[in-house]
Protein backbone atom coordinates (compact mmCIF):
# COMPACT_ATOMS: atom_id res chain seq x y z
CA UNK A 1 0.00 0.00 0.00
CA UNK A 2 1.66 3.82 -0.54
CA UNK A 3 0.50 6.54 1.41
CA UNK A 4 1.26 9.20 -0.56
CA UNK A 5 2.36 13.00 0.86
CA UNK A 6 3.10 16.34 -0.37
CA UNK A 7 6.47 15.84 1.00
CA UNK A 8 7.07 12.28 0.29
CA UNK A 9 5.08 8.91 -0.08
CA UNK A 10 5.69 6.29 2.07
CA UNK A 11 5.29 2.12 1.51
CA UNK A 12 3.66 -0.35 3.69
CA UNK A 13 1.90 -3.45 4.58
CA UNK A 14 -0.18 -5.09 6.53
CA UNK A 15 -0.17 -8.29 7.76
CA UNK A 16 -2.99 -10.75 9.68
CA UNK A 17 -5.63 -8.95 12.36
CA UNK A 18 -5.85 -8.32 16.07
CA UNK A 19 -4.34 -5.24 18.61
CA UNK A 20 -2.65 -2.81 16.12
CA UNK A 21 1.02 -3.30 15.93
CA UNK A 22 3.62 -1.14 13.65
CA UNK A 23 7.08 -2.14 13.38
CA UNK A 24 9.70 0.15 12.39
CA UNK A 25 12.93 -1.61 10.54
CA UNK A 26 16.47 -1.17 11.16
CA UNK A 27 18.76 0.92 8.52
CA UNK A 28 19.40 0.26 5.32
CA UNK A 29 16.93 -2.00 5.25
CA UNK A 30 13.18 -2.52 4.55
CA UNK A 31 10.28 -3.59 5.96
CA UNK A 32 10.97 -7.16 4.28
CA UNK A 33 13.48 -6.92 7.48
CA UNK A 34 10.47 -8.15 9.97
CA UNK A 35 9.32 -11.11 7.38
CA UNK A 36 11.22 -14.04 8.78
CA UNK A 37 9.48 -13.47 12.13
CA UNK A 38 5.98 -12.11 11.18
CA UNK A 39 4.32 -15.53 11.10
CA UNK A 40 4.91 -15.89 14.80
CA UNK A 41 3.10 -12.45 15.30
CA UNK A 42 -0.06 -12.46 12.43
CA UNK A 43 -1.72 -15.09 13.58
CA UNK A 44 -2.81 -13.19 16.33
CA UNK A 45 -2.11 -9.58 16.05
CA UNK A 46 -2.61 -7.03 12.88
CA UNK A 47 0.78 -5.73 12.10
CA UNK A 48 1.59 -3.00 9.99
CA UNK A 49 4.99 -2.35 8.53
CA UNK A 50 6.26 0.23 6.46
CA UNK A 51 9.18 1.27 4.99
CA UNK A 52 10.74 4.14 6.76
CA UNK A 53 11.33 7.67 4.71
CA UNK A 54 14.25 7.17 2.54
CA UNK A 55 14.40 3.44 2.50
CA UNK A 56 12.88 0.64 0.36
CA UNK A 57 10.07 1.78 -1.41
CA UNK A 58 9.03 5.31 0.15
CA UNK A 59 9.88 8.43 -0.73
CA UNK A 60 13.10 10.66 0.49
CA UNK A 61 11.56 13.88 0.19
CA UNK A 62 13.93 17.21 0.44
CA UNK A 63 16.83 17.30 2.65
CA UNK A 64 17.83 15.65 5.43
CA UNK A 65 15.36 12.55 7.25
CA UNK A 66 15.10 13.70 10.79
CA UNK A 67 13.79 11.68 13.75
CA UNK A 68 11.27 14.26 13.42
CA UNK A 69 10.11 13.71 10.03
CA UNK A 70 10.03 10.01 10.89
CA UNK A 71 8.15 10.23 13.07
CA UNK A 72 5.75 12.57 12.07
CA UNK A 73 5.37 9.62 9.25
CA UNK A 74 4.39 7.65 11.72
CA UNK A 75 1.61 9.89 13.06
CA UNK A 76 0.14 10.34 9.74
CA UNK A 77 0.22 6.66 8.96
CA UNK A 78 -1.44 5.64 12.52
CA UNK A 79 -4.12 8.48 11.56
CA UNK A 80 -4.71 7.22 8.05
CA UNK A 81 -4.88 3.50 9.78
CA UNK A 82 -7.11 4.96 12.11
CA UNK A 83 -5.01 3.91 14.95
CA UNK A 84 -5.75 5.49 18.07
CA UNK A 85 -3.06 3.47 20.16
CA UNK A 86 -0.76 0.68 19.07
CA UNK A 87 1.96 -0.58 20.54
CA UNK A 88 5.01 0.00 18.57
CA UNK A 89 8.47 -2.16 18.17
CA UNK A 90 11.66 -0.38 16.59
CA UNK A 91 14.87 -1.90 15.51
CA UNK A 92 18.38 0.48 15.28
CA UNK A 93 16.51 3.82 13.47
CA UNK A 94 13.25 2.59 14.38
CA UNK A 95 13.85 3.09 18.28
CA UNK A 96 15.15 5.87 17.66
CA UNK A 97 12.36 7.09 15.84
CA UNK A 98 10.44 5.95 18.69
CA UNK A 99 12.08 7.59 21.31
CA UNK A 100 10.97 10.87 18.93
CA UNK A 101 7.23 10.18 18.60
CA UNK A 102 7.35 9.57 22.42
CA UNK A 103 8.13 12.55 23.37
CA UNK A 104 5.54 14.23 20.97
CA UNK A 105 2.78 11.82 21.05
CA UNK A 106 2.85 9.54 23.71
CA UNK A 107 -0.51 9.41 24.39
CA UNK A 108 -0.71 7.15 20.97
CA UNK A 109 1.33 4.56 22.40
CA UNK A 110 0.36 1.44 24.66
CA UNK A 111 3.42 -0.86 24.56
CA UNK A 112 7.01 -0.23 23.38
CA UNK A 113 9.52 -3.18 21.97
CA UNK A 114 13.12 -1.24 21.87
CA UNK A 115 15.55 -3.65 19.60
CA UNK A 116 19.52 -3.28 18.92
CA UNK A 117 18.54 0.41 19.62
CA UNK A 118 20.05 2.70 22.17
CA UNK A 119 19.42 6.30 23.78
CA UNK A 120 22.07 8.26 23.74
CA UNK A 121 23.68 10.02 20.73
CA UNK A 122 26.96 9.23 18.31
CA UNK A 123 30.14 10.58 19.97
CA UNK A 124 32.03 13.29 18.03
CA UNK A 125 34.01 10.58 15.90
CA UNK A 126 30.88 8.31 15.09
CA UNK A 127 28.86 11.36 14.29
CA UNK A 128 31.85 12.22 11.87
CA UNK A 129 31.63 8.90 10.46
CA UNK A 130 28.04 9.33 9.41
CA UNK A 131 28.71 12.40 7.58
CA UNK A 132 31.66 10.51 5.72
CA UNK A 133 29.43 7.66 4.99
CA UNK A 134 26.76 10.25 3.54
CA UNK A 135 29.38 11.80 1.91
CA UNK A 136 30.64 8.48 0.18
CA UNK A 137 27.37 6.73 -0.72
CA UNK A 138 26.15 9.25 -2.89
CA UNK A 139 29.80 8.82 -4.78
CA UNK A 140 30.32 5.52 -4.67
CA UNK A 141 26.77 4.18 -4.46
CA UNK A 142 24.13 2.25 -2.35
CA UNK A 143 26.22 -1.63 -3.02
CA UNK A 144 29.54 0.03 -1.53
CA UNK A 145 27.52 1.12 1.56
CA UNK A 146 25.59 -2.43 2.39
CA UNK A 147 28.90 -4.27 1.87
CA UNK A 148 30.34 -1.93 4.60
CA UNK A 149 27.98 -2.54 6.73
CA UNK A 150 26.64 -6.16 6.45
CA UNK A 151 30.02 -7.25 9.13
CA UNK A 152 28.13 -4.52 11.31
CA UNK A 153 25.18 -5.90 11.07
CA UNK A 154 25.18 -9.02 11.66
CA UNK A 155 26.40 -11.63 13.66
CA UNK A 156 30.23 -13.24 13.20
CA UNK A 157 28.53 -16.79 13.12
CA UNK A 158 25.91 -15.84 10.51
CA UNK A 159 28.70 -13.67 8.39
CA UNK A 160 30.69 -17.20 8.24
CA UNK A 161 28.51 -19.90 8.31
CA UNK A 162 24.92 -18.90 7.49
CA UNK A 163 25.69 -17.58 4.07
CA UNK A 164 21.63 -17.68 2.84
CA UNK A 165 21.09 -15.09 5.97
CA UNK A 166 23.81 -13.21 4.34
CA UNK A 167 21.76 -13.25 1.11
CA UNK A 168 18.26 -12.51 2.34
CA UNK A 169 19.73 -9.28 4.65
CA UNK A 170 20.90 -7.80 1.81
CA UNK A 171 18.17 -8.34 -0.37
CA UNK A 172 16.22 -6.48 2.38
CA UNK A 173 18.49 -3.19 1.46
CA UNK A 174 18.46 -4.07 -2.18
CA UNK A 175 16.32 -0.77 -2.86
CA UNK A 176 17.77 1.80 -1.51
CA UNK A 177 19.12 4.77 -2.79
CA UNK A 178 22.07 6.47 -2.51
CA UNK A 179 20.10 9.53 -1.84
CA UNK A 180 18.04 8.14 0.43
CA UNK A 181 20.52 6.44 2.44
CA UNK A 182 23.01 9.67 2.66
CA UNK A 183 19.83 11.05 4.01
CA UNK A 184 18.71 9.09 6.76
CA UNK A 185 22.83 8.83 7.67
CA UNK A 186 22.67 12.21 8.25
CA UNK A 187 19.27 11.90 10.13
CA UNK A 188 20.51 9.88 12.46
CA UNK A 189 24.00 11.99 13.27
CA UNK A 190 21.46 14.51 13.80
CA UNK A 191 19.58 13.03 16.25
CA UNK A 192 18.45 14.35 19.70
CA UNK A 193 19.81 12.49 22.86
CA UNK A 194 17.02 10.17 24.39
CA UNK A 195 18.71 9.23 27.72
CA UNK A 196 16.73 11.56 29.82
CA UNK A 197 13.29 10.32 27.58
CA UNK A 198 14.33 6.90 29.50
CA UNK A 199 13.01 8.19 33.11
CA UNK A 200 9.74 9.20 31.13
CA UNK A 201 8.39 6.09 29.51
CA UNK A 202 5.41 4.95 31.67
CA UNK A 203 3.79 2.03 28.92
CA UNK A 204 5.66 -1.81 29.24
CA UNK A 205 8.55 -2.07 27.48
CA UNK A 206 10.81 -5.07 25.94
CA UNK A 207 14.72 -4.35 25.64
CA UNK A 208 15.84 -6.72 23.31
CA UNK A 209 18.76 -7.46 21.43
CA UNK A 210 21.75 -9.42 20.10
CA UNK A 211 24.96 -10.36 22.13
CA UNK A 212 27.44 -9.90 19.39
CA UNK A 213 25.41 -6.78 18.00
CA UNK A 214 28.15 -4.25 17.58
CA UNK A 215 26.28 -0.96 16.91
CA UNK A 216 24.24 -1.27 20.68
CA UNK A 217 26.26 -3.69 22.94
CA UNK A 218 24.83 -5.32 25.13
CA UNK A 219 26.02 -2.83 27.94
CA UNK A 220 23.88 -0.50 26.06
CA UNK A 221 20.92 -2.32 25.79
CA UNK A 222 21.17 -2.60 30.12
CA UNK A 223 21.94 0.63 30.85
CA UNK A 224 18.73 1.28 28.60
CA UNK A 225 16.38 -1.40 30.39
CA UNK A 226 18.20 -0.07 33.78
CA UNK A 227 16.49 3.51 32.56
CA UNK A 228 13.00 2.58 31.70
CA UNK A 229 11.16 1.55 35.32
CA UNK A 230 10.11 -1.94 34.88
CA UNK A 231 11.10 -2.55 31.33
CA UNK A 232 12.13 -6.56 30.54
CA UNK A 233 15.53 -7.04 29.32
CA UNK A 234 16.14 -9.99 26.79
CA UNK A 235 19.25 -10.91 25.34
CA UNK A 236 19.54 -13.57 21.92
CA UNK A 237 22.22 -15.44 21.81
CA UNK A 238 24.18 -15.95 18.33
CA UNK A 239 22.71 -13.02 17.29
CA UNK A 240 24.16 -9.37 16.13
CA UNK A 241 22.27 -5.93 15.53
CA UNK A 242 19.94 -7.86 13.29
CA UNK A 243 18.97 -9.98 15.99
CA UNK A 244 15.35 -10.80 14.55
CA UNK A 245 16.44 -11.46 11.23
CA UNK A 246 19.07 -13.75 12.56
CA UNK A 247 17.11 -15.62 14.86
CA UNK A 248 13.30 -14.87 13.87
CA UNK A 249 12.17 -18.13 16.03
CA UNK A 250 13.59 -17.04 18.96
CA UNK A 251 12.53 -12.94 18.74
CA UNK A 252 9.14 -13.93 17.63
CA UNK A 253 8.60 -15.84 20.76
CA UNK A 254 10.07 -12.92 22.95
CA UNK A 255 7.78 -10.38 20.83
CA UNK A 256 4.62 -12.40 20.90
CA UNK A 257 4.82 -13.50 24.92
CA UNK A 258 5.48 -9.79 25.57
CA UNK A 259 2.71 -8.96 23.56
CA UNK A 260 0.69 -11.57 24.47
CA UNK A 261 0.92 -9.82 28.17
CA UNK A 262 1.06 -5.80 27.22
CA UNK A 263 -0.11 -5.00 23.82
CA UNK A 264 -3.77 -6.21 24.00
Amino acid sequence: MILRGDDASLFYEERGEGPDVVMLHPYPSDHGYWLPMAGYLESRFHLILPDLRGLGRSGTGEGTVTMAKLAGDLLRLCDELKIGRATFVGCSVGGYVLFEFWRRWRERVNALVLMDTRPGVDSDEGRAGRLKNAEDVLQKGPEWAIELMLPKLLSPVTMSSRLDIVQRARATMRLGTAAGLAAVQRGMAERADSTLTLSEIDVPVLVLGGEDDAPSPVSELEGMARGIRGAELKIVRRAGHFAAFEQPEEVGRLVRDFLERNGR
